[in-house]
Formats: structure tokens, sequence, C-alpha cells
């Protein structure tokens, strides 16, 4: 028996898996009261749509059963260690491409566009002063693609998942299988990718101590012994400064 024409283009390709990356997206928002209530949502969501294979599901498990039973402090101070004090680790897309220069806010306005081509607007009201490169709000857009293109939107990006999903590898962290994840469903190779060391957001953006000492930043030369020139004093200054 053949297929009806009007089914002839369907046959063969994958629908998006929508549920589970919204789920994704949903895993990786901050896990106040409300998200971590929806745990067991979000698993029937990932098992029965089987968009991923055994053992990265056992592993989004394991995030999913601990976000649920462990301490609310715990989960929630650990979520903040791990994504907002360290640019490795960042959820903000563009962070890792252009850093805080000024392509960052084009590239933030060329993404809304996007969004809005497709007949989607953000709600202030609803993404929590987040913006628009944030990943979960990313992967709630990807959701609304058809597979062919949400593949090739996250292929887009994928270098940034590969990256993202080594660093968060390298602290041991559950939530790399989230990554992982995404990258297994947009059929995206998982990478090796070397995590340079670096030094955390709250001491990059530091103070420097008051009356801290001589630093070498700066210098020309910080290797090397810096010269002081010692200039005498005139009468005449010295004069001008017994009068004041």
């Amino acid at each position: 028996m053949t297929a009806l024409p009007i089914f002839k283009n369907l046959i063969g390709q994958r629908a998006t898996p929508t549920r589970s990356l919204r789920a994704l997206a949903h895993l990786l928002s901050y896990p106040n009261a409300d998200l971590r209530a929806a745990m067991p949502e979000l698993k029937d969501a990932l098992v029965s749509e089987a968009a991923v294979g055994a053992k990265r599901l056992q592993g989004l498990t394991t995030l999913i059963d601990g976000i649920a039973a462990r301490d609310a402090f715990a989960v929630e101070s650990d979520y903040v260690e791990l994504f907002d004090r360290g640019r490795a680790t960042s959820l903000h897309l563009f962070e890792h491409v252009h850093g805080d220069s000024r392509d960052r806010g084009q590239a933030m306005v060329d993404l809304i566009k996007t969004y809005e081509q497709a007949g989607l607007y953000l709600d202030p009201a609803q993404v929590g002063g987040e913006l628009p490169d944030y990943l979960p709000m990313v992967l709630e857009f990807v959701s609304t693609l058809s597979n062919e293109a949400m593949e090739g939107f996250i292929g887009e990006f994928a270098h940034i998942l590969n990256a993202v999903y080594a660093a968060l590898l390298k602290r041991g962290s559950h939530y790399a299988h989230v990554l992982g994840a995404v990258l297994e469903i947009a059929q995206q190779p998982i990478e090796a990718v070397e995590v340079p060391e670096e030094e955390a957001l709250d001491a990059s953006w530091a103070e420097p101590e008051a009356f801290g000492g001589c630093t070498s930043k700066g210098q020309q030369r910080p290797d090397q012994a810096q010269p002081i020139q010692i200039v005498r004093r005139t009468a005449a200054s010295s004069q001008r400064g017994a009068s004041a």
C-alpha cells in the first residue's frame, strides 16, 4: 500500500521533541520551589518522548531526583555557585563569544528579531530580567521550530554548548547531562574541549584594596625592577610649602 501524496514528505522525518527540549530548558532554570515541585513532570516528559539515549536519560534522572530530594537551600545555592560565579559555565551564550563588548548588544538585537520573525515576543513579566541569549530561553524558542530548523539553529552554537558541557564535567556536575542531551537531540557531536582555569567573577570584579601596596599590573615590564626617580626640592618650592 502506497502512502497518500499529502503524507509522502513526512516519511522518514523525525518530529521535533518539543516536550524534551522544554523540559531541558526548565532543568537549566533557577530551581525555585515551583520548579522543584515540577521535577516528576519533567522526568515523565523526557522518559515518554525518549529523545535521548538510555545512558543520558539515566544521568538526567539522577539530576532530577537530586533536585527534588535535596535541601532547597543547598540546591539553590549550588545552582548560583555553578552558573553565576564563573564565565566558563555561564548560561548566557553571547558572553562566551562577545564578553562585555558592544558586539554583544547587537547580537541581542538580532536574536530578538529572530524570535519575533517566528511570531514569539518576550514577555518582561515572565523572563525574570534574563537576557534573550539565556540558554533556557533559547531552548524554549527552538522547541517551537521544525526538527530541521531546530537542528540547524542549535548547530550554530554547538561549540558553546560543548564548552559549557566540558566545564560542567570538570566540576563533576550532573547538569552536564542537560547540555549533552541538547547536543544529542540536535544530532551534534560531543567534542572534547579543553577548559582553562579561570578567575571567579567575584574576584575579577572586586575593587582593589585601599592602600594595598604596589602592583605590577599595567607596567610595561612587570618582570623587571622599576626605576624610582628622586627630584630635589628647590628653595622656592620649600618656601611656598612653608608659607602655605
